[in-house]
């Protein structure tokens, strides 16, 4: 069964400027056929920012994406790299694949190779909880953490890379950016199982998003590098083919 799944599982990325029409249109219906609120200019428009993108095809079938945006910017007097994630999906039918995780893991590898020297900060806006919990799964230290609360300096280096990124959208008060016009998701998809509940990190960004089904997207950060790994994100690491 497991080596089917990675027959049938082929992950393929991508610069955005190599994405034809076809290819386009194909991520926009995904991605609307889970998202309410999708509307094709935006989403184009979001697209055209972002650099890489990430291709999950199951057979002939798209079943996932993710768009990657990186940059450099200036903190506390140094230079930093920044990964900056745009829209993201994973069909139902795919979610027990680990196609997305490992692609996207090594495809930012890959990038953070041609960046400058000087730490690199994943920003992720989390609009449902299965996006959040892909934290804890494969990063020891990210924010916010229902047990490790945010520094003065991570605080500010939150607000400081939000506010850069979404501006006015963006509410320091409680780390939510809130979109003119969000992307909520279908509700079948916004539903939450009594026992997903009992997780202490599924728990945690439902109290600190609560407007969540609205579309508010929850402002998180963590520090890309293979000291921050998870034993899950070494094992990741450890079977990529380079």
């Amino acid at each position: 069964m497991i080596a089917n799944q990675k027959l049938v599982d082929r992950v393929t990325e991508s610069p955005v400027n190599n994405l034809s029409e076809s290819d386009r249109e194909e991520m926009y219906h995904l991605l609307s056929a889970h998202f309410d609120g999708v509307h094709s200019v935006q989403f184009n428009r979001d697209l055209d920012e972002k650099h890489w993108v990430l291709r999950v095809r199951r057979g002939n079938e798209l079943v996932g994406f993710s768009t990657v945006q990186a940059y450099r910017t200036k903190w506390a007097g140094q230079g930093i790299n920044v990964i900056n994630s745009g829209d993201t999906i994973m069909a139902p039918k795919a979610w027990g694949s680990a196609a997305l995780a490992r692609g996207w893991i090594g495809m930012v590898r890959r990038i953070i190779r041609g960046m400058p020297e000087g730490p690199v900060y994943w920003l992720l806006l989390s609009a449902g909880f299965r996006t959040y919990r892909f934290l804890p799964v494969f990063w020891r230290r990210f924010w916010p953490h229902h047990a490790d609360a945010m520094s003065a300096e991570i605080l500010a280096l939150r607000d400081r890379l939000a506010k850069e990124r979404f501006g006015q959208q963006f509410d320091p008060q409680t780390g939510v950016v809130r979109f003119e016009n969000p992307q909520r998701l279908k509700p079948i998809l916004a539903e939450v199982a009594e026992g997903r509940k009992c997780d202490p990190h599924v728990a945690f960004f439902l109290q600190s998003n609560p407007g969540w089904r609205e579309g508010d997207e929850l402002v998180c950060l963590t520090e890309l590098g293979d000291a921050n790994l998870t034993k899950a994100g070494v094992r990741v690491v450890e079977g990529l083919p380079w």
